[in-house]
C-alpha cells in the first residue's frame, strides 16, 4: 500500500524542509552503501546489507516553542509537599539511581541502524551508473509503440476490410441458410420453360410456386451481409526505438591464474549485474579465448575450466565475426569489455592493435579494457605487453579506456569509474 500527501504543506511542517531532509538522507545513505561496498565481496552483490547513518540525519526538522521564552504551568500528579514557587533541591550525587555513563560532554545519540534490501541496495548502487557514450543512438530500453496483428474486429475502416475472412463467413452462413445457389435458379428457370412449351398447365403452376420461394429466399438470405464483415485489427505494442550490445571478453589461458581468474570472473559478474538490472532488452555476447576463442553461454563463461595458450588477437577477431552475423553497425549500439592479464604473443600485439584501432574501437560506443595484477606487480613499474600497445590507444579514442585491478576490493571502485554517470553523454 501506498500513502500520498497531496497537501502542499503538511501540519507543522515546512515543505521545503522536508525536501532538504529527504536530499540530505538520501546523500547520507548513498555514501554508507560506498562504504559497505568496499568490505563486501563481488558474490555477495545481490545480498541484503546492514546500513549505518547518523540519527540526526532522520530526524526531520520541525518547529516547536522555544523553551527558555514564556510562561508554563506544569500539573505533577503525586505532590504534597511543594507549592508554586517553592525551590526544589537538587538531589545529592548518586540519589538519582544508576545509569550508564554518558560521553564527556553530557550529549550522544546512537547511530540509526537498518537493512536495505537486495533491491534496495542495488538501486543505490547503481544510481549514478551508465553506459557511456550514447550521443549516437538510444538505447534499447526506450521505446516506440508499433502497430502489429492482434485478430479481426467487426468494425473498422474499408482499407483494413480482410476480403478473405468476409467472405469465408458469407459462404458459411449461406450454406446454414440454404440460400439458393444461381445454378439451381437456372435451372428451376429451365424446367419452367419446357412445361410452358409442353402446354402442361399443372407442372408449370407447381414450378412456378417453388421458383417463386427460391428467388424470395435469395432476397431474405442476401450474398454479403453486414454480420459477415471482417477488418483487421491492429494494437499498438512497444518496440525498442534501437538495439544495444555489449561484448564480454576473457582471457581462460594457463597464464590467468585462479586468483586472477577469479577477479575477472567477478568483475564481469557485476557487469552482468548491472546491464540485467537496468537494460533488461541488452544482448549479451560472451567470448572465452585462449589460443583460440569462441562464443560461449553465461554459464561456461563463468565455470568453464578449459585453459591453453594465448592469442588475444583471437577474441577480437571473434568479436568482429559476430557483429558481422548478427549486429550491423547501424542499428546496433556496441559495447565491449576485456578481462586479462596482459600476457600476449610478442608477434600478436600489432595484429590486436590493428584489429582495435581500425575495425573495433571506431564502430564501438565504447570499449574498457581490464587488467587483472598480482598485488606484487601492481605496486611495481612493470607494465605488460597488453598495457603498454593499449596505452597508445587510450590517447587517440575517446570511447576507450583501461584500468588495473589485484584485489576484490578494487572492482567496485573500478567500476564505478569506467561507468560513472558523469562520463555518459545524455
Amino acid at each position: 500500500m501506498h500513502i500520498i500527501d497531496r497537501r502542499l504543506n503538511p501540519k507543522s511542517k515546512s515543505l521545503g524542509n522536508r525536501q532538504r531532509f529527504i536530499r540530505r538522507a538520501k546523500a547520507d545513505i548513498r555514501e554508507a552503501v560506498q562504504d559497505a561496498l568496499r568490505k563486501r565481496k563481488v558474490s555477495d552483490v545481490e545480498g541484503q546489507e546492514n546500513i549505518r547513518i547518523r540519527a540526526k540525519t532522520v530526524r526531520e526538522p520541525s518547529f516547536s516553542h522555544g523553551a527558555e521564552q514564556g510562561r508554563r504551568r506544569y500539573v505533577l500528579p503525586g505532590n504534597e509537599q511543594y507549592q508554586v514557587g517553592d525551590v526544589i533541591p537538587k538531589p545529592p550525587s548518586g540519589a538519582g539511581g544508576g545509569g550508564a555513563d554518558g560521553s564527556p560532554d553530557g550529549d550522544g545519540e546512537d547511530d540509526f541502524v537498518f537493512t536495505l534490501s537486495k533491491d534496495e541496495f542495488l538501486e543505490v548502487f547503481f544510481e549514478d551508473l551508465e553506459l557511456p557514450n550514447l550521443e549516437k543512438r538510444k538505447l534499447m530500453s526506450l521505446k516506440s509503440p508499433t502497430p502489429v496483428r492482434a485478430g479481426f474486429s467487426t468494425e473498422g475502416s474499408p482499407s483494413k476490410l480482410s476480403y478473405a475472412r468476409t467472405m469465408r463467413n458469407s459462404l458459411a452462413r449461406r450454406i446454414a441458410l440454404r440460400r439458393p445457389k444461381d445454378e439451381d435458379m437456372r435451372e428451376m428457370e429451365a424446367a419452367l420453360f419446357q412445361a410452358e412449351a409442353a402446354r402442361d398447365e399443372p407442372k408449370a403452376a407447381a414450378l412456378r410456386i417453388k421458383l417463386q420461394e427460391l428467388r424470395e429466399r435469395r432476397r431474405v438470405v442476401a450474398y454479403i451481409d453486414p454480420i459477415d464483415l471482417r477488418y483487421r485489427r491492429f494494437e499498438p505494442k512497444p518496440t525498442p526505438t534501437t538495439q544495444a550490445v555489449m561484448f564480454c571478453l576473457m582471457d581462460a589461458s594457463a597464464s590467468m591464474t585462479e586468483q586472477l581468474k577469479d577477479l575477472a570472473k567477478r568483475f564481469f559478474m557485476l557487469l552482468y549485474v548491472f546491464l540485467s538490472r537496468h537494460y533488461k532488452e541488452i544482448d549479451l555476447v560472451f567470448i572465452r579465448h585462449t589460443s583460440v576463442a569462441a562464443e560461449v553461454d553465461e554459464d561456461t563463461f563463468f565455470r568453464g575450466v578449459q585453459t591453453g595458450g594465448t592469442v588475444v588477437s583471437s577474441a577480437l577477431l571473434e568479436m568482429q565475426r559476430v557483429i558481422a552475423e548478427r549486429y550491423p553497425v547501424d542499428e546496433w549500439n556496441i559495447y565491449a569489455a576485456q578481462a586479462s592479464d596482459g600476457h600476449n604473443f610478442s608477434d600478436d600485439m600489432s595484429r590486436c592493435l590493428q584489429l582495435l584501432n581500425e575495425e573495433l574501437i571506431p564502430i564501438c560506443q565504447y570499449f574498457a579494457y581490464i587488467e587483472v595484477t598480482e598485488r606484487e606487480f601492481a605496486r611495481s613499474r612493470f607494465a605488460s605487453q597488453l598495457w603498454s600497445g593499449y596505452l597508445g590507444l587510450e590517447g587517440l579514442h575517446d570511447n576507450f579506456a583501461m584500468r588495473r585491478v589485484s584485489s576484490a576490493g578494487e572492482i567496485f571502485p573500478v567500476f564505478h569509474d569506467l561507468f560513472a554517470r558523469s562520463n555518459a553523454a545524455a
